[in-house]
């Protein structure tokens, strides 16, 4: 399978991409700047600068992509758009990591982001990446 890591320089990307190799996978990395990941296949390009043709050929890409401050949060959603726009109509699946903020714990449709135990310093995280899922779950015209 011939997989595309966007992001693959942070702590989930490189991990990813060893896994992925360690498969038997074809890896591209796709990185902003200076390729620290394991993979040989190197496409230098920021997130919102991604083309359909520096995905064409892929069978999925995977979005590790993070953003942290108050600041970069909404680019969580912003960029999967932008993905979703670049992937349209491709076979190519796009498979995303985010965290376990956006579980459902219970039959209300309660978020686990919403339960009196998750960690308050985390709730920011959360939510963007929420927001990012609930976005994906209005799309339709990409895998």
């Amino acid at each position: 399978m011939k997989i595309a890591v966007i992001a693959a320089n942070g702590k989930a990307g490189q991990l990813i991409v060893k896994e992925a190799q360690a498969a038997g996978h074809d890896v591209t990395a796709i990185v902003r700047g200076e390729n620290r990941s394991a993979a040989t296949n190197v496409i230098t390009r920021d997130i919102m600068d991604i083309t359909a043709e520096d995905l064409a050929g892929f069978d999925a890409v995977v979005d590790a992509f993070g953003a942290f401050t108050p600041k970069t949060l909404p680019l969580h959603t912003r960029s999967v758009a932008h993905l979703g726009d670049v992937l349209a109509g491709s076979d190519a699946r796009l498979y995303v990591v985010g965290g376990a903020g956006s579980m459902i714990v219970d039959d209300k449709g309660t978020k686990l982001l919403e339960t009196p135990d998750f960690p308050n310093m985390f709730v920011p995280l959360a939510s963007a990446q929420s927001e990012q899922l609930d976005y994906l779950r209005t799309r339709d015209d990409f895998n």
